[in-house]
């Protein structure tokens, strides 16, 4: 039996999520919409004039800013951010075609994790497309690294995430999440793990002006060396769940699921993209290449599965 994996995908129907924006404070609407195959992930932003109108691709090429979560194109204009973990859940669940409308300039937080755009996702159901899904394959090793922090790229058969993470508080300390990423570890293992941060980065947050909508509803708060949250963590290793989630959202930006390895230690939004931009440096250098499954076919005898090089140039959208 052909693998469902094998397929373009894209959600079965249309979807709302409300909330507020983690660094706005302010209400947040995203609505995912079915997309043809070959469309990608797409950024549509229904609040800007006819004159700004123009839909950002999911796509690293398009990411701006890294410093406080995953920015796209310019949001004073028609640019969105904090795309992280809806692009996680995507990724994560095997979506590979949505337009996302959002109403504003920031995603809505929700919980600080991506469970809500999974059980979003889980509530209409996903489409399959008649075109074979296409993949990046790391054929060589590709890493970045910068003030004793690094991340890489490497062969292997499938796609599998190695992230660990170092703190000075003992409340976290060091930490190693490590598993292939299927849907279905993403949905039990990483999509419930929220965003988190240390109270007295939060307070500096909000005398800058940002964060005006973190709450121990939306994220980890960490004081000392206890958690503030009164249900405490959801896992013990909570912490470097969510930067495996952070990790899977914006190397989804790649704009093809990755057949490969990620690893890293101490990285973050900056470097997660920072990967992309060195792996996408060595285009004609044999580090990686696309490749496509075989397209579904309606009618014959013959079901196929695996992957055959794509038949088209190496353009990743």
């Amino acid at each position: 039996m052909t693998n469902r994996l094998d397929f373009q995908t894209t959600v079965a129907d249309q979807v709302t999520l409300t909330g507020i924006g983690v660094h706005s404070g302010t209400p947040a609407s995203v609505t995912l919409l079915p997309a043809d195959a070959g469309t990608g992930i797409v950024f549509h932003r229904t609040d800007v004039s006819d004159d700004l109108q123009t839909d950002i691709p999911g796509r690293w090429d398009h990411v701006t800013a890294t410093a406080l979560c995953t920015v796209m194109a310019d949001p004073a204009r028609n640019g969105v951010s904090t795309v992280e973990h809806l692009m996680a859940a995507l990724r994560g669940l095997g979506v590979d075609n949505v337009i996302v409308e959002m109403d504003g300039p920031e995603m809505p937080i929700m919980d600080g994790s991506a469970a809500a755009f999974v059980e979003a996702i889980d509530q209409v159901g996903l489409k399959r497309l008649d075109r074979g899904r296409r993949y990046l394959r790391i054929k060589k090793p590709v890493r970045f690294e910068q003030n004793g922090a690094w991340c890489e790229l490497l062969p292997y058969s499938g796609t599998r995430f190695e992230v660990t993470i170092e703190f000075e508080t003992p409340l976290i300390g060091r930490q190693t999440f490590a598993s292939d990423m299927t849907p279905d570890v993403f949905r039990k293992e990483v999509s419930r793990a929220r965003t988190f941060g240390q109270v007295k980065e939060v307070e500096k947050l909000w005398a800058m002006g940002f964060a005006r909508g973190s709450s121990l509803e939306n994220s980890v708060a960490v004081a000392d060396d206890r958690v503030l949250n009164p249900e405490g963590t959801r896992w013990a290793d909570e912490f470097v769940r969510h930067k495996t989630l952070d990790a899977v959202g914006d190397l989804a930006l790649a704009g093809l699921p990755i057949l490969g390895l990620y690893r890293s230690y101490k990285a973050g939004h900056r470097m997660n993209v920072a990967i992309l931009a060195e792996l996408f440096s060595k285009t004609g250098q044999d580090v990686f290449e696309i490749v496509e499954a075989p397209a579904w076919r309606e009618h014959g005898n013959v079901e196929r599965s695996g992957l055959a090089a794509a038949a088209f140039g190496p353009e990743v959208s």
